[in-house]
C-alpha cells in the first residue's frame, strides 16, 4: 500500500496503489453510510424513535468529502477527514443513546477506523488510529456509570437483539473490507507479475542481442556501465574469409537472393566459431572475421581456428549459391598481439586493431580461390599437426616480403609420427 508519503503526495496524479488506496476508502464509506440509514430504520421498526441528527451529519459530511475527493483527488484529506467520521461518530452516537449496554455496542463500529488505516495507510500507519480507538473505547468506560442515568430505557430482549445486528453488521463490513482489500491486491498483483514477466523477456531479449556483436565478458562490462572498455591480448589467431568475385556474382541475382546466400553461409559459419569456441568479431559485405584466444585462452585455440578455416572450405565447396553458380572462399589467418575495444556510443563495436589484424586481412586478400593462407608464426604453431605446403613469399604493405604457407589439412598418425622423427634427428644433428 502506498506510504503516508505518498498519500499525501498527489501531484501529477494518482498512482495505481493511491487509486486503490480511495477506491477502498470510498468502498468503506458508502458500506457505512447504507449501514447507518439501515440501523436507524431497524431501530424505528421497533418503534424505537430518537434524534436522528448524528447519522444525518455523518452522512453529509462524508457526501462532501467523497465530493471534495472525486474533485481534487487530494487523497490525503480524504483519508484523513473520513477515518475520523469512523472514529468519532459511533462514539457520539452511544453517548446520545445512553451507556455501552443500553446503546447496543453501538461504539464497536468505532473499529472501521483503525481496520481502515490498515489497508489503505499501512500497519505501522494505523497504530496511532486504533490506539485512539482504544482510548475511546475507555473513555466511553469511564463514563458508561454517567451515562447510565440518562439513557433511554430499552428491552433488555430489544438491545439484545441490537447487539446481534452491531457484532453481525460490523463483522460484515470488516470481512467485506478485507476480502474486496485482498482481491483487488491479487488483481494488482497479477497485473505487476504481467508487466513484470514483460520486462524479464525483454530484458532476455535485450541480453541475447547483446552478446550477438559482442563477447559474453565484454557484455558484462557493458551493463557494469564500463564506459572505456580497451583490452591488450598477447597472442590471438585471427581468421578472415571473403568468397571471391562475390561483387560480379551479386550483380546477377535479386537483392533478396544476395541477402540469402550470405546468411546461409554466415549461420554455418557462426555455428562453426560456437563449435570451436571462436569468437566471431563482425561481417562486412561478404567478409567474415573472428578470432581465437579472446575469450577461451586455452592451448590449442590456434588449432581451433585451423579447424574452423578448413571447415568453413569443406562447406563452400558443398554450396551452391540461388542462381546454380559454385562459390569459392579465400581466407587468411594470422597470430600475435592484438588491440581490443568497444567503440561507439549508440550502436556498440567491438573491433580488434595491430599489425596482427592486418596481416590477416593480406593473408586473406593475397589467398587463391579456395585456400587458406597463414603467417610463419600461424605455421610454426601448427605445421607438427597440420599439413602445409612449400613456403612461399607475398608483399605486405608496411611489412615488405613475408613469407607464407598454405594450410591444406590435418596431418594422420603416419604423418604426424615422421614429423616428430624428422623433428628428432634435427635435433640429435644439431
Amino acid at each position: 500500500m502506498p506510504s503516508p508519503q505518498d498519500i499525501f503526495n498527489t501531484q501529477g496524479g494518482l498512482t495505481n496503489e493511491q487509486k486503490l488506496a480511495g477506491d477502498m476508502l470510498l468502498f468503506s464509506t458508502g458500506l457505512m453510510m447504507f449501514a447507518s440509514v439501515l440501523w436507524l430504520a431497524v431501530y424505528w421498526s421497533f418503534g424505537k424513535t430518537f434524534s436522528t441528527t448524528i447519522p444525518l451529519v455523518f452522512q453529509g459530511l462524508s457526501t462532501c468529502t467523497i465530493i471534495f475527493y472525486l474533485r481534487t483527488q487530494k487523497l490525503g484529506v480524504f483519508c484523513f477527514a473520513q477515518l475520523s467520521l469512523f472514529l468519532f461518530t459511533p462514539f457520539v452516537l452511544q453517548w446520545s443513546i445512553g451507556n455501552f449496554v443500553t446503546a447496543s455496542g453501538v461504539s464497536l463500529w468505532a473499529l472501521l477506523a483503525p481496520v481502515g488505516a490498515i489497508v489503505i495507510l499501512g500497519t505501522r500507519e494505523s497504530v496511532p488510529w486504533f490506539v485512539a480507538y482504544i482510548f475511546m473505547t475507555a473513555l466511553s468506560g469511564m463514563f458508561d456509570y454517567v451515562l447510565l442515568f440518562d439513557a433511554k430505557q430499552f428491552e433488555m430482549r430489544t438491545v439484545a437483539i441490537f447487539f446481534v445486528l452491531n457484532f453481525v453488521s460490523i463483522s460484515a463490513m470488516v470481512y467485506v473490507l478485507l476480502w474486496y482489500f485482498s482481491r483487488e491486491v491479487n488483481k494488482m498483483q497479477a497485473a505487476i507479475e504481467v508487466k513484470t514477466q514483460a520486462v524479464s523477456t525483454e530484458k532476455e531479449l535485450s541480453e541475447r542481442l547483446l552478446l550477438n556483436i559482442l563477447p559474453n565478458n565484454i557484455a558484462d562490462r557493458l551493463k557494469r556501465q564500463e564506459t572505456n572498455i580497451a583490452d591488450g591480448y598477447a597472442d590471438v589467431s585471427l581468421i578472415f574469409a571473403d568468397i571471391v568475385n562475390f561483387t560480379h556474382l551479386s550483380e546477377e541475382m535479386s537483392p533478396n537472393e544476395t541477402v540469402l546466400l550470405l546468411n546461409d553461409i554466415f549461420c554455418e559459419f557462426d555455428s562453426l566459431a560456437e563449435r570451436y569456441k571462436i569468437e566471431k568479431i563482425k561481417t562486412i559485405g561478404d567478409a567474415y572475421m573472428a578470432a581465437g584466444g579472446l575469450v577461451t585462452q586455452a592451448d590449442q585455440y590456434v588449432d581451433a581456428v585451423a579447424d574452423m578455416a578448413l571447415d568453413m572450405q569443406a562447406f563452400i565447396s558443398r554450396y551452391n549459391a540461388p542462381n546454380g553458380e559454385r562459390l569459392a572462399l579465400r581466407v587468411g589467418i594470422a597470430t600475435g598481439p592484438v588491440v581490443a575495444g568497444v567503440i561507439g556510443r549508440h550502436k556498440f563495436s567491438y573491433d580488434l586493431w595491430g599489425d596482427t589484424v592486418n596481416i590477416a586481412s593480406r593473408m586473406c586478400t593475397e589467398a587463391l580461390a579456395g585456400h587458406i593462407q597463414v603467417d610463419a608464426v600461424t605455421f610454426r604453431r601448427l605445421h607438427n599437426r597440420f599439413r602445409f605446403d612449400e613456403a612461399h613469399q607475398i608483399q605486405v604493405k608496411g611489412k615488405g616480403l613475408m613469407q607464407v604457407y598454405n594450410l591444406l589439412g590435418k596431418l594422420n598418425l603416419d604423418e604426424k609420427a615422421n614429423v616428430v622423427s624428422i623433428a628428432a634427428h634435427s635435433h640429435q644433428s644439431a
